[in-house]
């Protein structure tokens, strides 16, 4: 529908007979969904004039001074009556009305049915946005500002002549521009500051003399940790009004950089917390387990803890309360913090977090990784979550800054994992609950919780038994909670199977009880003691139960999904479902969202030790874990395949013998390698030294994607340092060329290009004596990519060269065009402009043969570089914008940040440098691939960007920093070329 003018989505009509006008951008006109003709620019002046004034009359003479001012033509009179004439054919009958001498458009027709106008609905979010701030409610008044300006659509009054026009025009511009600063101040008060640069230098860019954006510049760069760019910002502010307008800026611009220059306190968090943009509140956690409602005793311990946290809520001069519960696992620690939490909840209104750090497991959950949870239920976007801890840390307070939030980090390791996890901010608290003492927590209120006395130990049985079978055999009962070590865990389970048995009486359960070959050592010893309380509910499981208890026990990750699951078990889903919700049931498992289940730490210790007691033949866990793995290897090859048509590494991975899923689209696929991240990595890892390692390698090679995302690199980069020391050590070159090969793929994605190097080398040396001929290209390219990162591209040529023919060799044509789009870059770097930009053109035929994937938005990238060599700037673009699309849809952070980054190049040389610094700010807030060293590369291009536009003082503090990457992270050349742009003479 090419030319059609189209209805804007979010005021289109219910009504399919509605009208609707625009003047936000060209004056137009629709009925329902269909564009309504609005004449020539005249007949579109007056129904301008006319929408403009909401429905009040407008006469004769002052429609003609508004087409024509001064110089009307003679016939001025008879073409407004034209122009009236033409409209009301095409408009609703009683729309437009001829009243006392002159006209009106009423946005009410004679059938009653309602018009709108697009202004009209601008001005009407525009005060419900200030109506929602005034409340203190700025998500929401965030919201409907973005949706109000959403209403423009180009020019105001686009291409309608006249003096009336010309004057709405501008003051239409000037109210949007309101509107926009009155959002962007609002983003800053909610800590989106690093997001906003890249909006904000566009616009002090094309409104340099608005001082009031310079001044939202300078606070956000402040807020970004770039004191000095921010500084800078006001100098050159400061010497573009003395040169332009023989002024000094205005007193709150001045008063900010004083506060900038003393660092002041104020300044540096945002006035409310992080909140999407699309939440009509600010987004309030509600995290808490679910409370058990047969809560039993610990009055004492009840009422020490509710007083800590109301003394918190208070805010009594205390910064925030820490409570660290501590006890023998089992002793009941999470169900009184959970209780207690519960019964604060009324004293925290911003909501409660909650976290199982698996401190008692051989891996607990890492700080960063929780805080990147925590950030995202308290509304932060994924795209705005730092990557180190420091960073996160900084932010998670940030954003509990002014709310009242309550904390609950259960089963910690130690207090070196609690400490980044406090919210440390005056009306919040934590509780903490870990089996050791945290006597190094400082300022934590520290409680023993111990076992239960014999009183609260029978009334908790007695809740969940019933209070009729236990008064008839009170002795026997005793007799089970003393058995039961007055531990609370082991209580309960014991109680809640005797009230599913209801034709079991309470002395049998005392009676089994009573054998101490299954439970009186394991009471007796500290950790230990949780053991025989587990006895108790797998000695009752029935046989298929007891079996996928044992076996999914062996799993390494946080958690396992019910397809890994039915995988180890060699069952049919609806079959390991029903198993799985019973081990719910008897409390031995986990539901952690509906299809992903998990153990207590303690009792998959348990598990695993009755694996290797009770599973028969022993040969049953290597084949749980072994069909695990092939069910992990089969799917990621899946999702590489869905991504990449055509790429037939999968052809050349290890054979499995168990089955992946399938998927319907891309999009399931990638929500399905993200989301089992954590526990393919895992079991990628628990395949080290095993006879799976070759299985567990191309496992790894075909989830590359988690360390070229940017969301997984740490967790992927541990898992193949391991891997290529452990296929080293067992003498596999097959395996460790295959292993080294991610592991370059890693050191690539993070810059670290000398390193990348020798693992290229040896990737290729092991390949060869491997004869593996997809690792051998696939290294081979990679040795060459070092290379040219090292910018000696007549050496990577012959690499790439290499590839090619490896590629063609094996009928690899997405890799073989792949290679071919590294050539051209190679050809680039040797000054050869015409062959790489040919080069590049045959790489992206070959990659639309294959279709619209992952791999042809390479092509496009190359092509565009190329394009922006040769000096073909428009063609450049589309290319680049082209691959930024694809990597968008992929996911791929990174890849996109290194597009807008080349993207900013080609403005750059065109002479845009307003465009140019608004994608270097972006490149810069995604990331890019190449780490540390590319950033500086970004921050060079952005300094050379604010100096076209005059801000040279913002340039010189890029330009350092860029410097100091350079000289930390290697690039002596680059170093050199911003120390000569940092010379006066050369910046000049």
């Amino acid at each position: 529908m090419d030319g059609v003018p189209r209805v804007p989505e979010q005021w289109r009509p219910e009504d399919s007979a509605a009208l609707r006008f625009s003047v936000l951008g060209p004056v137009r006109a629709w009925r329902g969904a269909d564009s309504l003709p609005t004449g020539s620019p005249q007949q579109r002046a007056l129904l301008a004039a006319l929408l403009l004034r909401e429905g009040r009359t407008a006469t004769a003479g002052e429609l003609i001074d508004a087409l024509w001012g001064e110089e009307p033509p003679s016939q001025a009179l008879a073409a407004v009556r034209t122009y009236a004439s033409r409209l009301r054919k095409v408009l609703s009958p009683g729309v437009l009305v001829s009243e006392s001498g002159g006209y009106a458009v009423r946005l009410t027709d004679e059938s009653g049915v309602g018009a709108s106008l697009d202004l009209a609905l601008a001005q009407e979010l525009a005060a419900d946005a200030e109506k929602a701030k005034a409340t203190g409610d700025l998500c929401h008044a965030r919201a409907l500002l973005n949706k109000a300006l959403s209403l423009w659509d180009g020019e105001v009054l686009a291409s309608v002549p006249g003096p009336y026009a010309e004057t709405q025009r501008t003051r239409l511009e000037e109210w949007r521009l309101q509107l926009i600063e009155s959002r962007l101040d609002m983003d800053l008060e909610q800590g989106c500051h690093a997001e906003a640069i890249s909006e904000l230098t566009a616009l002090t860019a094309a409104h340099p003399l608005r001082e009031r954006l310079r001044e939202l510049l300078m606070l956000a760069l402040y807020r970004s940790g770039r004191q000095a760019e921010a500084l800078a910002a006001y100098a050159d502010t400061r010497r573009l009004l003395a040169d332009e307008l023989g002024v000094d800026p205005r007193p709150g611009l001045q008063e900010l950089q004083q506060r900038i220059l003393q660092a002041d306190p104020g300044l540096a968090e945002p006035s409310a917390p992080l909140a999407p943009e699309t939440a009509a509140a600010p987004v309030r956690p509600a995290q808490l387990p679910a409370t058990v409602s047969d809560f039993t005793g610990r009055t004492s311990f009840v009422s020490e803890l509710s007083e800590v946290l109301a003394a918190a809520s208070a805010s009594e001069g205390r910064v925030m309360a820490v409570s660290a519960l501590a006890g023998i696992g089992g002793v009941g620690k999470t169900t009184l913090a959970v209780h207690v939490a519960h019964r604060a909840r009324t004293a925290f209104p911003d909501g409660q977090l909650y976290v199982d750090l698996q401190g008692a497991g051989a891996r607990a959950v890492a700080p960063e990784t929780v805080l990147g949870s925590f950030l995202r239920a308290l509304g932060t976007a994924d795209a705005a979550i730092p990557d180190s801890l420091e960073e996160r840390a900084a932010l998670y307070r940030s954003t509990l800054d002014g709310r009242r939030i309550l904390v609950l980090l259960d089963n910690a390791r130690d207090a070196a994992q609690v400490r980044p996890l406090l919210p440390g901010m005056e009306g919040c608290a934590a509780l903490v609950t870990s089996r050791v003492r945290m006597v190094d927590l400082a300022g934590a209120h520290l409680v023993d919780l111990d076992v239960m006395s014999p009183e609260e130990a029978l009334q908790l049985f007695t809740k969940i038994v019933g209070q009729e079978r236990v008064a008839s055999e009170r002795e026997s009962a005793l007799d089970v909670v003393a058995a039961c070590g007055f531990l609370p865990l082991a209580i309960r389970i014991a109680a809640s199977r005797l009230a599913a048995r209801r034709t079991w009486t309470v002395s049998v359960l005392a009676a089994k009880l009573a054998d101490e070959r299954r439970r009186l050592d394991e009471l007796q010893a500290g950790d230990l003691a949780v053991k025989a309380t587990f006895e108790l509910g797998y000695g009752q499981l029935e046989p298929a139960q007891a079996r996928a208890f044992r076996l999914l026990g062996l799993a390494d990750g946080p958690d396992i999904s019910l397809a890994a699951a039915a995988a180890m078990l060699d069952l049919p889903v609806e079959a390991t479902e029903d198993l799985l919700e019973s081990l719910v049931d008897t409390s031995l498992l986990e539901s952690a969202a509906p299809g992903r289940y998990r153990y207590h730490d303690l009792v998959r210790l348990y598990a695993r030790a009755c694996a290797e007691r009770d599973e028969q033949p022993p040969s049953e866990r290597a084949a749980a874990m072994s069909r695990m793995l092939d069910f992990y290897l089969a799917t990621a090859a899946e999702v590489y395949a869905i991504e990449r048509p055509g790429d037939r590494l999968v052809d050349h991975l290890e054979a499995t013998e168990y089955p992946g899923l399938r998927f319907t689209g891309g999009s399931a696929a990638l929500d399905w390698l993200y989301n089992e991240a954590s526990p393919l990595l895992a079991c990628v890892r628990q395949s080290v030294g095993t006879d799976r390692m070759r299985r567990a390698v191309d496992l790894l090679w075909a989830a590359k994607d988690l360390t070229e995302s940017g969301a997984n690199s740490h967790q992927y980069e541990t898992t193949a340092r391991a891997m290529c020391e452990a296929t080293r050590t067992a003498g596999d070159a097959h395996a460790e060329g295959r292993a080294r090969t991610t592991f370059t793929n890693v050191l690539l994605v993070s810059g670290r290009i000398q390193q990348a190097a020798e693992q290229a080398q040896l990737a290729m040396d092991l390949a060869a004596s491997a004869e593996d001929a997809m690792a051998m290209s696939w290294a081979a390219n990679d040795r060459g990519l070092t290379l040219m990162h090292q910018e000696q591209y007549a050496d990577g040529k012959p690499f790439f060269e290499q590839a090619i023919e490896g590629y063609a060799t094996i009928g690899n044509r997405p890799l073989e065009a792949l290679s071919l789009c590294n050539l051209s870059r190679a050809h680039l770097g040797m000054g050869n402009i015409a062959m790489a930009v040919e080069i590049a053109q045959r790489a992206l035929a070959a990659y639309l043969e294959i279709g619209r994937t992952l791999r042809l938005a390479n092509g496009h990238f190359t092509l565009g570089i190329a394009l922006t060599r040769a000096g073909r700037h428009t063609e450049a673009l589309s290319q680049l914008s082209d691959a930024l699309s694809v990597f968008g849809s992929h996911r791929q952070r990174l890849w996109e940040g290194t597009t807008n980054f080349r993207i900013a190049e080609v403005h750059l040389a065109a002479r845009r440098p307003a465009q140019a610094a608004q994608h270097a700010e972006q490149a810069l807030a995604l990331g890019c691939i190449g780490g540390d060293r590319m950033q500086g590369t970004v921050l060079t291009l952005l300094g050379r960007a604010l100096t076209m536009l005059g801000q040279v003082d913002r340039a010189r503090v890029c330009w350092r920093e860029a410097l100091n990457l350079y000289e930390q992270h290697g690039g002596a050349a680059q170093a050199e070329e911003v120390r000569a742009l940092l010379t006066p003479a050369t910046a000049a």
